[in-house]
């Protein structure tokens, strides 16, 4: 029999842990937990793409947006609202998904020949380009997208089972089970998906391929590795991340509108990968958790937290948008500056090395041969809502 080392037993504990949510916490931590899923499925895309073949994109939002759009307007049928004709094609809900998920793909294909062709910032700005074209395209193609008011998602169905807010009497140990607890665990499966997926791709030839272009693009042509058709790839993948995040966001938001698909999405979403460790998924899933949970808990917890204020309010002091922003800016600049390799390289015997290196000083030099061989001081010695589920009648 293999040997069960520790970090499997607290990733299985970790895993039974994040079961038990829906059966406890509110609706507020249910979403923020959703909002949780689509940054760390999106961000893992982007580490691929920006930690591993070294292509700096800007533009991750549009793919999103891609996926969003995509999954409503291949699932919803087409109707009346208010003024505006909405089309849409009608396909059961999952076949809608793994259809956004493939659109959201072939966009990022067919963006991938200027891979080949720029480098470095040039690429990010030719991304950044798609942001600005897609949130025109999202305002004007009122029949798609519904214009500037967004339009409905429709709900996911699987095998019958409606992931809304079905009047369907579903409950689990006495807690009644509504769109939010069950888009959770589709959630979770998602994220599950995501990061074997990503994993895997590191550990395998792909993956070698991919860093051997990001260190070295003659070396890694000369080792055999077609470069064009990798960085396509890498595109190709990464894009079909975001789509699978857009589409997940439409279903926990329950609407889709342009502003979600801003040039700030593109960038908490370097920030998160940054601050989260580049190359690595186990870093993007922790700068994800980070950067998009802040804002929340900082909204949620305003009226206790000294100069920040709610939504709306008149009293001085910072809103707590413009407050999670100076929160993880700060981050990013303490990880660029202290960990390059980002909160998950501070873990464990990485971190426990990092210390050994800093430059501690030493004590001063004795006649005494046991005085001069003691050791530098280790790290050790240095100094430095609600949880109840809300019940509907």
């Amino acid at each position: 029999m293999c040997a069960v080392g520790p970090r499997r037993i607290a990733a299985l504990a970790g895993c039974l842990l994040l079961l038990a949510p829906p059966l406890y916490l509110s609706s507020f931590w249910l979403q923020t937990g959703l909002f949780a899923m689509v940054a760390v499925i999106a961000a893992i895309g982007l580490n691929l793409l920006v930690g591993t073949a070294g292509q700096l994109s800007l533009g991750h939002a549009f793919f999103l947006a891609v996926g969003a759009y995509g999954y409503t307007w291949l699932a919803d049928d087409s109707h009346r609202s208010g003024t505006t004709e909405l089309s849409g094609i009608g396909l059961p809900p999952l076949l809608a998904f793994v259809a956004a998920v493939g659109l959201a793909g072939a966009a990022g294909a067919a963006f991938s020949p200027l891979s080949d062709r720029l480098r470095g910032m040039y690429l990010g700005v030719a991304t950044l380009a798609l942001v600005f074209f897609g949130h025109h395209a999202m305002l004007n193609a009122e029949s798609y997208t519904g214009g500037f008011n967004g339009r409905t998602v429709p709900d996911m169905a699987i095998l019958g089972l409606s992931l809304g807010d079905a009047d369907d009497g579903l409950a689990v140990l006495g807690v009644p089970f509504g769109g939010l607890e069950r888009l959770w665990y589709f959630g979770l499966v998602l994220v599950a998906l995501a990061a074997v997926a990503a994993r895997n791709l590191l550990r395998g030839r792909p993956g070698r391929a991919l860093g051997a272009l990001r260190d070295s693009e003659v070396a890694a042509s000369v080792m055999g590795v077609p470069a064009a058709r990798f960085r396509a790839s890498a595109f190709t993948v990464s894009s079909m991340y975001a789509g699978a995040a857009g589409a997940l966001l439409a279903l926990a938001t329950q609407r889709v509108v342009p502003d979600y698909f801003s040039l700030v999405l593109s960038m908490d979403m370097l920030a998160m990968i940054v601050i989260g460790g580049l190359g690595s998924v186990a870093g993007a899933a922790v700068g994800a958790v980070f950067v998009s949970v802040l804002p929340q808990l900082l909204a949620h917890y305003s009226g206790a937290l000294p100069l920040v204020v709610s939504a709306g309010s008149t009293a001085p002091g910072l809103g707590s948008a413009d407050a999670a922003r100076f929160v993880y800016g700060a981050a990013l600049v303490l990880t660029l500056v202290f960990a390059p390799g980002g909160l998950v390289g501070l873990s464990g015997t990485r971190a426990a090395g990092r210390l050994r290196r800093l430059p501690w000083p030493r004590r001063p030099a004795s006649s005494s041969s046991l005085a001069s061989s003691l050791p530098l001081p280790s790290a050790g010695a240095t100094t430095g809502g609600d949880t109840l589920k809300e019940h509907t009648p």
